[in-house]
């Protein structure tokens, strides 16, 4: 379920950058016949895309805050967006450049600090890791959805303590995923020590 809000987020973000972008062209070029024509046209489907990216991220920052990987750059990306947006409306609907400009440098700058903070969190907790211990590991990748005692089950995640599989099937497992789960961004030898963990210290608990 997460991957898959994950994957609708950032296909509406895009959707969502894409109309805007449009719609600043226009204004811009004053084109404002073209302007109010793609407005009445796309006025339905932004709407329904405003919802999703609405709705999506609510439930991702929920998730995130949740496992504790709530940090300053989600913070500033979401001023920005709720900046952006009475200044969307005010600029497009007094048709101001300047502040119809502005939303669209506020709303890409923060689909941009979300890509900087994925990929910063994806350093910090798998490639510059230096304690590889399974529960540490454990922690950083898999503490969001199964929680600290592995029967969390947010976003559809299965109960560890329960799991009938071996240590070889929960590694691969880890390493290749599952239904609605990703594999994990962490190396054999990581998901090996996950696995352990998962097996020694959860399972039965």
């Amino acid at each position: 379920m997460y991957k898959g809000i994950l994957h609708t987020h950032y296909l509406v973000v895009v959707l969502f950058l894409l109309i805007y972008v449009i719609k600043t062209v226009l204004l811009l070029s004053d084109k404002k016949e073209l302007l109010i024509a793609f407005t009445k046209k796309v006025k339905v489907p932004e709407m329904i895309i405003s919802f999703l990216f609405l709705g999506t991220g609510i439930f991702l920052l929920t998730q995130l805050a949740l496992g504790g990987k709530f940090d300053y750059l989600l913070w500033i990306k979401l001023g920005m967006v709720l900046i952006s947006i009475p200044i969307a409306v005010v600029g497009f609907k007094k048709q101001n450049k300047m502040l119809a400009a502005l939303s669209l440098l506020l709303i890409t700058g923060s689909f941009g600090l979300a890509e900087v903070y994925h990929k910063k969190k994806g350093i910090i907790e798998n490639v510059y890791m230096t304690d590889n211990s399974g529960k540490s590991l454990y922690e950083a990748n898999c503490k969001l959805c199964h929680g600290d005692d592995g029967k969390l089950g947010a976003s559809g995640a299965k109960d560890l303590t329960a799991t009938v599989l071996e240590l070889e099937g929960v590694k691969e497992v880890i390493l290749k995923g599952r239904a609605s789960m990703a594999a994990v961004n962490v190396n054999e030898e990581q998901a090996n020590a996950i696995a352990v963990y998962v097996m020694s210290d959860l399972k039965g608990h």
